[in-house]
């Protein structure tokens, strides 16, 4: 794992008591935040940059966008009682990224996952742990390093060239947190493992919590140039 200047996912999660705090949201959310770093964003990959330009770039764009939190949807940001929510924000048409809200309950966790693209995630609310895993010499999935604690307006990255197993957790055990992730695939699709320690796996493709996406397009209540 790698920090951003200017991280996983789904299958299991620790029960939460309930109901579960909701976090505070705008009644209107400007999507034109979002609307700009998918385009931004879009333009970047354009280009067929490196992985490390993605990454360095495209995490400054996010961290621009998780600065301001008067943009994403409320019905985006709502958590579960029993395992977290991963809301597909955009899917690029040609399967180039992915933006997800991941609503994180009180508590709640992932397993030990890969990702197999790269991804940055982005703090909107609340906080997260991320703890990365290596394989020992006997195969087992053991803690590598410190885990990393993201608060709002911080960005992490992960990729397989710099670190792609890792353990998700909420940070809070009494309230709601939301991280914004962004991925180089339609990552709902891609087929990925999640490991015991003993080194064990088991496949998963994750897809969504939602059947709906916002709608960022529609300008025409934005003023010109907007």
């Amino acid at each position: 794992m790698q920090a951003v200047t200017p991280e996983l996912h789904p299958s299991i999660a620790a029960p939460a008591p309930a109901p579960v705090p909701v976090p505070a949201t705008p009644p209107t959310a400007d999507t034109s935040r979002l609307r700009r770093f998918v385009q931004q964003l879009a333009q970047l990959l354009e280009g067929r940059p490196p992985e490390p330009d993605v990454l360095a770039l495209g995490g400054a764009l996010l961290a621009e966008l998780v600065a301001h939190d008067d943009w994403l949807p409320a019905a985006y940001a709502q958590p579960h009682p029993d395992y977290y929510q991963q809301y597909l924000l955009h899917a690029d048409a040609l399967g180039r990224f992915s933006v997800v809200s991941f609503v994180w309950g009180p508590g709640q966790a992932t397993p030990i996952h890969d990702h197999t693209v790269w991804g940055l995630i982005g703090m909107l609310r609340g906080a997260e742990s991320a703890q990365g895993y290596a394989q020992d010499a006997a195969g087992r999935w053991v803690p590598q390093g410190d885990a990393v604690l993201l608060s709002p307006g911080q960005v992490e990255a992960v990729s397989p060239t710099i670190g792609d197993v890792h353990r998700v957790s909420n940070a809070f055990t009494d309230r709601t947190s939301i991280s914004i992730h962004v991925y180089g695939a339609n990552i709902g699709a891609v087929h990925r493992s999640v490991y015991r320690e003993d080194g064990t796996r088991k496949p998963f493709v994750s897809g969504y919590s939602n059947t709906t996406l916002p709608n960022i397009w529609d300008l025409s209540r934005t003023p010109a140039g907007g």
